[in-house]
């Protein structure tokens, strides 16, 4: 695995995934390089595989990995892990911005890893530091592309830590 369609200018780059061990192991490495603070926007059609990834990165990270539903009907799922705490959420059925406030998230955004799902529904709420990942089918049922977009330096070095 490795780098694939790298874009320097703009930061962004293509991991292909070709299974769903393959997804989950790519999550636990690029869960270790996360910190407080940091936001993923996930972006995908339904069934892409933004909560697998989620998931993936939560229970690796947790000392003892408990179950971690999709927090579609919760909105938000928050998680103890040994990188701190991470919030979970999906936003699809959310209407605005204005309910990303009362739910506590975009305070979150400065002392947890957020992982977010459909991020569109921040609307201008979304950070400029926040990566964004999105997700699109592969060639086999199990594989997926993953499409990340870097916004600063900061974030292209530790993927290349992630994807080296």
């Amino acid at each position: 695995m490795g780098w694939h369609g790298v874009d320097m200018r703009n930061h962004t780059f293509s991991v292909p995934l070709s299974s769903v061990d393959d997804t989950a192991n790519w999550a636990a490495r690029f869960g270790a390089v996360l910190r407080p603070g940091d936001v993923i926007l996930m972006t995908g059609d339904i069934g892409a595989g933004k909560s697998f990834l989620a998931r993936s990165i939560i229970q690796s990270h947790q000392s003892t990995p408990e179950d971690v539903p999709s927090p579609t009907f919760t909105l938000v799922q928050t998680y103890d892990t040994n990188l701190g705490e991470i919030w979970h959420a999906d936003l699809y059925r959310l209407s605005g911005s204005d309910d990303v406030i009362e739910l506590g998230l975009y305070d979150a955004f400065d002392t947890a890893i957020c992982l977010i799902e459909w991020p569109d529904r921040l609307q201008d709420l979304a950070p400029a530091k926040a990566l964004t990942i999105d997700f699109a089918m592969g060639d086999t049922d199990d594989a997926r592309v993953l499409r990340i977009t870097t916004p600063n330096a900061d974030w292209q070095a530790r993927l290349e830590r992630v994807c080296s």
